[in-house]
């Protein structure tokens, strides 16, 4: 009897399909939970992605407005994850980071795992700890977006900035600029900016006021004198007015207002001073394109004010610094390249606090001064610095345009709004910080939109 209980295997099959069954059914049971997990995550990541490049592209639009563009952020995650299946502890929000240059994907969200629960994991988290999958949307210029820029920013260093805290004001924007469209990699793209203060007048480097004007910065040739007669018979009086050389610059005359290559009838003039001094104090020697970012903030950071406003000079070497035409005029680490090259943008950028009011008669001396004629090209400065930037804009470059405390100067805004490629270009900053946002919006928007994570 004992004997033919153990031979007996009819109950066999059924312990062995249960057990067979319970391992299949916890097989399945993980791909359920793994594939819910899956699809979670795809679902996250995709609506982190589309998250993060809205605000990114929010920052370029939006003058900067940080809050703005987290709010719009939050508001893109939510709606792209209506549809995605129930998450638990769902963290997930975004941040400003990069000196403002980027938006990155924080925090975490997980699903329930009934099936992995048996086993102890009750929940997956749907992003990496480490943040390595975290999505993270950079706005970037020079190699990191795969566009060479060449920039030329005009600054203003006139008397009138020396009032209160605008010359800093200045400074600190412009540097902040610097730092954002400047990278330190310039292996294979590069992003280069020149520094053009003005006053009154323009001071090239030495090469440079030779190219532009065929002579040598030194030795001065003879001073300009004007013989002014005043009174009549016995009172009658001749006083001869003595205006030396400078090593400074004035207009082009002829009305050339393009950038064609200096030379013969398209020299610059020369600038003649009733002391033989610039209007622009020494330290504001203009700085061509370069990537070197320790000269650029050291030319900033040394600017003094002084002189009168002639932004019409301003303009026209601004355009100078970005134009091939005078490439062989420039250090080879300073040349521009060819308008319409590939991958490659060029930006004028022109800072005013007021309007421009100083032009030159046709031996170089300011009008309005002993003797002086009337301006070299027959008009004024703002009518001047419009024609150069109808130029500047014919050959592709993009102009922005940004006037500090303008106040109700509507000569000063409609030069700088002409001149800007459209109202979109042109800033009217009444304050410091207006002024520094301005610059930080200018940074933003020439900069690429691109996923790093």
């Amino acid at each position: 009897m004992l004997g033919r209980f153990s031979r007996d295997t009819r109950g066999d099959v059924a312990i062995l399909f249960g057990l067979m069954a319970l391992a299949l059914f916890m097989m399945i049971g993980l791909a359920v939970d793994y594939a819910r997990f899956l699809s979670a995550r795809n679902q996250t990541l995709a609506a982190t992605d589309a998250a993060v490049l809205a605000a990114a592209r929010a920052l370029q639009t939006n003058s900067g407005d940080q809050q703005a563009a987290l709010t719009l952020a939050k508001t893109y995650y939510d709606q792209a994850v209506q549809s995605r299946l129930h998450v638990i502890n769902d963290g997930i929000g975004f941040a400003i980071g990069d000196n403002a240059t980027s938006v990155i994907a924080t925090g975490n969200a997980a699903i329930s795992t009934p099936f992995m629960g048996l086993g102890g994991t009750k929940t997956l988290p749907l992003l990496h700890s480490d943040g390595s999958d975290y999505s993270k949307a950079v706005l970037a210029v020079g190699g990191n977006a795969e566009t060479n820029l060449e920039i030329s920013m005009m600054l203003d260093v006139s008397g009138s900035m020396g009032d209160g805290t605008k010359l800093d004001d200045m400074k600190d924007a412009a540097n902040d600029l610097v730092d954002i469209v400047v990278w330190a990699d310039q292996s294979k793209y590069t992003s280069r900016v020149a520094i053009v203060p003005f006053s009154s007048d323009v001071l090239p480097t030495s090469d440079l006021f030779k190219a532009a004007t065929g002579q040598n910065a030194t030795p001065k040739p003879a001073s300009v004198v004007y013989s002014v007669t005043t009174g009549s018979g016995k009172k009658k009086k001749t006083t001869d007015y003595e205006y030396p050389a400078t090593t400074c610059v004035a207009e082009r005359p002829g009305k050339d207002y393009s950038d064609t290559a200096p030379g013969n009838n398209h020299y610059v003039l020369r600038e003649f001073t009733s002391n033989g001094k610039c209007g622009i104090n020494s330290k504001g020697e203009l700085l061509p394109m370069t990537s070197d970012k320790s000269n650029l903030h050291d030319k900033i950071n040394g600017l003094v004010d002084g002189g009168n406003t002639g932004g019409h000079i301003g303009t026209a070497w601004t355009y100078y610094m970005l134009s091939p035409k005078w490439a062989s005029a420039l250090p080879s680490g300073s040349k521009p390249v060819a308008y319409g090259t590939a991958n490659t943008n060029k930006i004028a950028i022109l800072m005013t606090d007021g309007e421009y009011n100083s032009v030159h008669d046709s031996k170089g001396v300011e009008t309005g001064q002993n003797g002086a004629g009337s301006s070299v090209n027959g008009t004024d400065s703002p009518t001047q610095a419009k024609a150069v930037c109808s130029d500047m804009k014919k050959n592709g470059i993009e102009v922005y345009t940004v006037g500090f405390q303008l106040g109700g100067n509507q000569t000063a805004i409609s030069t700088l709004s002409n001149c800007a490629t459209d109202t979109a270009h042109f800033y009217n900053s009444t304050t410091g910080d207006a002024l520094k946002a301005a610059f930080r919006d200018i940074a933003l928007k020439i900069s690429t939109l691109y996923l790093a994570q």
